[in-house]
């Protein structure tokens, strides 16, 4: 079969992560190449939809804060094109740094440039965390993501990091760390949580400093550690351990634990795993 038509197509070629919106990234592949081979010819003897659902789909609202949801897509069957697959996940991380002022704009501007990628009506349903119930699965507490604060800072700055002198033992979590494959740039998504007995955490500041990590490159591994250590030094928590569930990769999802006390957290999955 002449895959000719795939030659400029990202999948299996290097490409560069953007994190500025780019609608050209969207790759377009006619569904005639198929169909030929199939002796499929119009009217077609069928109707139908393609239902993709993106797990990775975030974005910031208007001040400066990321929000994460599921995006399901739905392409009728009767589109001139397919979109190759790893080009509309180049699309959909351009919108990382992207503010919106409500989903609905969001929502809008996805289905537009799909549509007219793939020559036909596309439609988008957006899940937020919030509404999506299993997302308490493992998580437990308080959520960080409601809070409204302003950001504008994108790389790690523990200085976000300080705490007050009552003593507190509690958990805390958010939905909102990104950080980046330090060979491909590919971003990584994840649920941090944050158990701990001390000083009590300012919780603005400590997300702040967690969103400070969207455009950090390190493995997971690393900025698990890295998070740790910098709670660590600056607000001296006597019992601490910070756990990051990241979304799969390949089939596969790493999430590490660091403690300074004896614990096995459950291995259960989030919202978006």
């Amino acid at each position: 079969m002449d895959n000719s038509f795939l030659d400029n197509a990202p999948l299996g070629n290097e490409v560069v992560y953007s994190s500025e919106y780019s609608p050209s990234l969207l790759y377009p592949i006619p569904r005639k190449h198929g169909r030929d081979i199939l002796g499929i010819e119009e009217p077609l003897p069928f109707e139908g939809a393609d239902i993709w659902n993106a797990y990775e789909l975030s974005w910031l609202d208007a001040k400066g804060k990321p929000c994460v949801a599921i995006g399901s897509i739905t392409f009728p069957c009767s589109s001139r094109n397919i979109i190759e697959s790893k080009s509309l996940k180049l699309y959909l991380n351009s919108f990382s740094t992207k503010a919106f002022t409500s989903v609905e704009e969001l929502s809008f501007i996805i289905e537009k440039d799909l549509s007219d990628v793939a020559e036909a009506p596309v439609s988008i349903k957006i899940t937020s965390s919030e509404d999506f119930l299993p997302a308490q699965s493992y998580c437990s507490g308080f959520c960080l993501d409601g809070l409204d604060v302003t950001i504008d800072t994108y790389t790690p700055n523990a200085d976000f990091l300080c705490c007050r002198d009552n003593i507190v033992e509690e958990s805390l979590f958010s939905h909102l760390l990104k950080t980046n494959c330090p060979k491909t740039g590919q971003p990584d998504w994840a649920c941090i949580i944050i158990d701990y007995r001390g000083p009590a955490i300012d919780r603005e500041g400590l997300l702040k400093y967690i969103v400070s990590f969207r455009e950090h490159n390190d493995f997971h591994e690393q900025c698990v550690e890295k998070i740790f250590v910098d709670i660590l030094s600056r607000c001296s928590p006597e019992r601490l351990m910070v756990y990051a569930r990241y979304t799969r990769r390949g089939g596969v999802d790493i999430n590490p634990f660091r403690a300074n006390y004896a614990v096995s957290p459950e291995n259960a999955s989030i919202f978006r795993q």
